[in-house]
């Protein structure tokens, strides 16, 4: 299995680092080539507006949205939560709209410290660690999305599919169970030999 991270900015490394304490290899990706077999991609943290702007003039947006549609797993965290979003608030802006959410950026401030919680979620029996860094917030979730995880009676942990969100930095921990969540959802998409859904 591979997966690529797109290494624009913010916090792909702290993602990688997980991935490969997971025996799982990881690609940093900069050009629409890059996602070439690949089995996932997690969009990190950083600027949401920079990495849209990147994504557009890269040609990297349409490449994601294609490899979405035919099955292939993302995972994007804060910033990439909101370019996944279908709607964009607190101020508008266009995303990949690969996600029935709306999200307010920095919708928990914009402090510089971070805040650390823990929750119940529907990953393990343990609680959940969150580390939130000026973390959008998802003011609603459509029908289809699940909720995997809240933080302040709004959605933190989110999927639909072969698509997650989240709104914290899981790669800030050293609980690996979220990342082995996305896998088991990249092991079960696209296939990077055909480029078309395994059969599930």
């Amino acid at each position: 299995m591979k997966i690529g991270i797109l290494a624009v900015q913010g916090d792909f490394e702290a993602h990688a680092a997980i991935l490969h304490q997971l025996g799982v290899d990881t690609v940093e990706v900069r050009t629409p080539a890059g996602l070439e077999g690949c089995n996932g991609l997690i969009l990190p943290g950083g600027e949401s507006t920079t990495q849209l702007q990147f994504l557009q003039e890269e040609g990297l947006a349409e490449k994601i949205q294609q490899f979405a549609r035919r099955g292939g797993a993302i995972f994007g965290t804060c910033a990439g939560a909101i370019l996944l979003a279908n709607e964009v608030r607190n101020p508008k802006q266009d995303s990949l709209k690969l996600l029935d959410m709306t999200v307010l950026r920095n919708g928990y401030g914009r402090q510089v410290a971070s805040d650390v919680v823990s929750g119940p979620s529907k990953l393990k029996k343990e609680p959940l660690e969150m580390v939130f860094i000026r973390g959008p917030i998802i003011e609603h979730a459509g029908p289809d999305v699940e909720v995997l995880a809240e933080y302040g009676g709004k959605p933190a942990l989110v999927q639909h599919g072969h698509i997650m969100a989240a709104t914290f930095h899981p790669e800030l921990t050293d609980d690996t169970t979220v990342h082995q969540h996305f896998l088991s959802l990249a092991a079960n998409g696209t296939s990077p030999a055909t480029g078309s859904a395994k059969s599930k």
